[in-house]
């Protein structure tokens, strides 16, 4: 009985609670409805943007402009909402801040600069509202430096997952590699390279190609020149494939005695991208033995092998040893 009882008492109060939210969306509808419709006068506030203009010659700004205020405008309910609607589509609506007589700083005190220059409000004549005042901020301050452009490097900063059987080889081709940023000279000369917007790729399994973005450091103050590069990184699906004829190494040989190996050449298996082992010569795997490791009572040494970093492992040395003769050079 007790559940029973429980289980209506829910099911009132959330019938109850979607009849509220239904009277509330009625209610805030017919009141939009009527503020719309409304030739009464109003006052409201809105997110204007702000434009600064006319840099003087050789500088840039030091410090970011916000990008809006908030100012009180008057008109009509009707015209307010069309106010709302289209202020975001129409690159005529805006504040503008001329900075041209401007040094290296500077603070408008936005009220009395308006009241000053009210050419400088911009609002289409269509919106039929009319400026009030600047509610927030006050004031913005303007901090000029001088322009410099510098060339730097593009680093990515993309993840890649490949996917079973597959593996990434080479490095990756950024083109271009190097790009030009300009801006404020402070900044400028405290930067060495851009990175891209992260990213990510999984489960790859063809050659990638993408376009990457620049990620600004420092909002809107300074300039790339391109935006984008190119990114390309080759995928290639494992295999595997015996070299022969590699040619054994003697490294640290004194300069008083001759030495050879027995036998000169060995072969070995490698595993890796398809066409990287496809395209390796025996000359590029240094199989070697170290001179300083020789002792005239030891006849066989262990050989050292180095690859290339894109080859994953390599194995079936063979022979896994070799002999070193060392004889006295002829004077």
């Amino acid at each position: 009985m007790r559940k029973g009882y429980k289980l209506n008492n829910l099911k009132t109060f959330l019938s109850w609670q979607k009849m509220g939210i239904r009277f509330g969306a009625i209610s805030l509808a017919s009141l939009l409805w009527i503020f719309v419709i409304s030739e009464n006068i109003y006052l409201m506030v809105v997110d204007m943007p702000i434009e600064a203009r006319n840099l003087p010659a050789r500088h840039a700004l030091k410090e970011e402009v916000p990008t809006y205020a908030k100012v009180r405008l008057k008109g009509t309910g009707r015209s307010l909402f069309k106010t709302i609607l289209l202020s975001r589509f129409i690159p005529g609506f805006k504040l503008v801040l001329d900075l041209e007589r401007i040094s290296e700083e500077y603070d408008f005190i936005l009220n009395d600069y308006f009241e000053r220059y009210p050419q400088k409000v911009s609002i289409p004549s269509n919106f039929d509202v009319s400026y009030v005042e600047v509610i927030y901020p006050r004031s913005i301050h303007i901090s000029l430096d001088e322009y410099k452009e510098k060339t730097v490097l593009v680093e990515p900063k993309i993840r890649i997952k490949t996917a079973p059987g597959f593996v990434i080889v080479g490095k990756p081709i950024i083109s271009p590699s190097k790009v030009k940023i300009a801006g404020s000279r402070n900044i400028v000369e405290s930067i060495y390279f851009v990175s891209t917007i992260s990213d990510t790729i999984i489960d790859a399994s063809l050659p990638i190609s993408i376009m990457l973005t620049l990620k600004s450091e420092s909002g809107q103050l300074l300039e790339y020149t391109p935006k984008t590069v190119t990114f390309k990184q080759s995928v290639q699906s494992i295999s595997e494939r015996i070299i022969s004829e590699i040619p054994v190494q003697i490294l640290n040989v004194k300069e008083d005695v001759q030495a050879f190996v027995s036998p000169q050449t060995v072969s070995l298996t490698v595993i890796g991208g398809t066409e990287f082992i496809s395209s390796l010569e025996p000359e590029s795997l240094i199989v070697s033995v170290n001179f300083n490791d020789w002792n005239s009572k030891k006849q066989f040494y262990d050989l050292n092998v180095k690859t290339s970093k894109d080859v994953i492992s390599w194995m079936d040395l063979s022979p896994q040893n070799v002999e070193l003769v060392v004889t006295k050079r002829a004077n």
